[in-house]
């Protein structure tokens, strides 16, 4: 009764008082460790065991089944060997239900080699086994492994389940193909598995993640029953391929079929508003989540942080921050970014070092967030700093993005040939964005030899992208190197396709509105367009159209050459 009720302190009182004992209350109170765990239960619940060894205590297969959960929680594989030994001493490691909780356990723990070796010993195989052996091989990767015990499944005579088809969905949705998925789907189809709701969620997950959205959206709309997870599911979807607007119509549909969203939903709508700039949403989710008392969960916390910043309201996001309890390194990170983003480095530095200060140890991204921070202040000194003590006393290995932040402090401070010597020293090749960073810094300093130098090897990583002969060209033109200007135009003329045309957008009563450069399809862009020509403006400069024709609204963006010139035609 007590460990039902989660009082495992009260239990154990009870326990301890207890002048015999046999095997069921051991794994009552072992499984209670495990089940209602308090702080260390994994440890706890192995110590037991040794006490239930002590006392002469014989244990039994749900003995093992619950020491295995403890072992999930520890995630220690020395214990995890030492347990097996015992299953096979006790004479029950053919026991199926043990046999599958040992399975799952090597599984999880990454140890896929010992599991399928385990699996291979058993004569009798249940549908429970043949789940578990497709879930390991899942959850680590091994795709077309799983895909292989499925079949061998089959010859053995096991149709599956609804477990055994959502494992392997989930797993194609993860793999870069979605061929065997969709051979999948004509399986589930035939075997009339459509209508279980965790295929069918798993369905639409993999091909979200494909970005097959219409075959998710077929998926999704052929569901008899939904449920939470199946509209988080292609919420989500939506979200992740870049379409926030129908992810938010998704939500309000899903508020009228009955359902309340939970923590994941709001933070992906969020992630989404915020990638769309659409500041009237991540208030009104805001709202949603501190009425159903979502905004105490990390992830929607963090969420709304990060959408606050994108929206360009710093002081909502520092609110945000405040009205979480115990953040994690997640929300540091996304202060810090917030900060950054927002230009106040010297805010951000002081974010960096309260969470150090917290006892709470930073991750690779965080570095990035601050070493950024350092690069926009030109803080060179304390960029300096923090790149140093990131390996010294972190022992976090620098990436390309650290290294970038570093070249781009230095660049822009003009300390060129310090970031040279990095570029050189780089234990890698340097990517597209150190090498991008540095040829910037080099064209504002004039600095023509090393900007050619870092552009051949730009050409190389990227010789189908238009921007980086632009940006040669125009140093080479900067310096009156005409010569070298024509070849660099040539070679772009030759590797590159037509230019992608820039984006604009804006977001007024409630709609987010669209404009690409020579775009005419919008509503009120004729006439505009017709006024720009009246007015003797080339057709490139269609970013003034926005301002025009958005005279009076809230412009987020305004595309033009001249500051001037918009006011002048405003």
């Amino acid at each position: 009764m007590y460990v039902k009720c989660g009082e495992l302190r009260d239990a154990y009182k009870v326990f301890d008082e207890m002048h015999k004992r046999n095997v069921v209350p051991w794994n009552m109170i072992i499984s209670g460790m495990v089940g209602y765990g308090l702080r260390r239960s994994g440890d706890d619940a192995v110590l037991l065991f040794k006490g239930m060894l002590v006392n002469m205590a014989r244990p039994d297969y749900i003995t093992f089944i619950g020491l295995i959960g403890a072992c999930v929680e520890m995630n220690d594989i020395e214990i995890v060997r030492q347990l097996h030994c015992f299953i096979i001493k006790f004479g029950f490691s053919l026991n199926c239900m043990v046999g599958s909780s040992l399975v799952d356990l090597y599984g999880k723990c990454g140890i896929v080699e010992d599991a399928r070796r385990l699996f291979d010993e058993f004569i009798l195989v249940d549908l429970v086994l043949w789940n578990v052996m497709i879930s390991c091989y899942s959850l680590n990767g091994y795709f077309e492994d799983a895909f292989e015990v499925f079949r061998l499944m089959r010859s053995e005579g096991e149709k599956g389940d609804g477990f055994t088809f959502s494992n392997l969905l989930s797993s194609y949705g993860m793999s870069g193909s979605c061929m065997l998925g969709e051979q999948i789907h004509g399986l589930v189809i035939r075997l009339a598995f459509g209508s279980d709701v965790l295929v069918a969620s798993a369905l639409v997950d993999m091909y979200a993640k494909h970005k097959c959205l219409d075959d998710a959206r077929r998926a999704f709309d052929g569901m008899i029953t939904r449920n939470v997870v199946s509209w988080t599911t292609i919420i989500v979807g939506y979200g992740k391929n870049g379409n926030g607007m129908e992810a938010v119509k998704l939500l309000k549909q899903m508020f009228e079929g009955g359902f309340k969203p939970d923590e994941l939903t709001l933070s992906s709508i969020l992630s989404s508003c915020a990638e769309m700039a659409a500041i009237t949403e991540v208030i009104q989710v805001h709202a949603l989540a501190v009425k159903n008392g979502l905004e105490v969960h990390l992830s929607v916390g963090n969420a709304l942080i990060n959408a606050y910043s994108k929206c360009g309201n710093i002081t909502s996001a520092c609110a945000s921050f405040g009205s979480i309890a115990k953040p994690n390194i997640v929300t540091w990170t996304s202060i810090i970014a917030a900060y950054a983003f927002h230009g106040l480095p010297k805010r951000a530095i002081e974010a960096f070092e309260t969470m150090l200060s917290k006892g709470v140890k930073p991750d690779r991204i965080a570095f990035v967030e601050v070493l950024s921070a350092c690069s926009h202040a030109g803080l060179v000194n304390e960029g300096s700093h923090y790149f140093t003590t990131m390996t010294r006393d972190h022992q976090i290995v620098p990436d390309s993005e650290h290294y970038g932040c570093v070249v781009d402090l230095l660049g822009r401070s003009g300390h060129l040939e310090e970031a040279y010597r990095i570029l050189v020293d780089v234990p890698f090749d340097p990517s597209l964005n150190i090498l991008g960073s540095f040829i910037w810094a080099c064209r504002a300093y004039g600095n023509v030899a090393q900007a050619k130098w870092a552009a051949e090897k730009l050409f190389v990583l990227e010789p189908n992208e238009p921007v980086n002969y632009k940006l040669m060209s125009n140093i080479y033109a900067s310096a009156g190197c005409w010569t070298d200007v024509a070849r660099v135009r040539k070679m772009m003329r030759d590797n590159c396709s037509n230019k992608v045309p820039g984006c604009s957008w804006i977001e007024n009563g409630g709609s987010v509105h669209t404009f690409l450069s020579g775009d005419e399809s919008h509503q009120q862009t004729k006439a505009i367009y017709t006024m720009l020509g009246f007015l003797g403006f080339p057709e490139q400069r269609w970013g003034l159209m926005n301002a025009i024709m958005l005279q009076g609204m809230d412009v987020r963006r305004l595309d033009c050459r001249s500051s001037a010139e918009a006011k002048r035609i405003t």
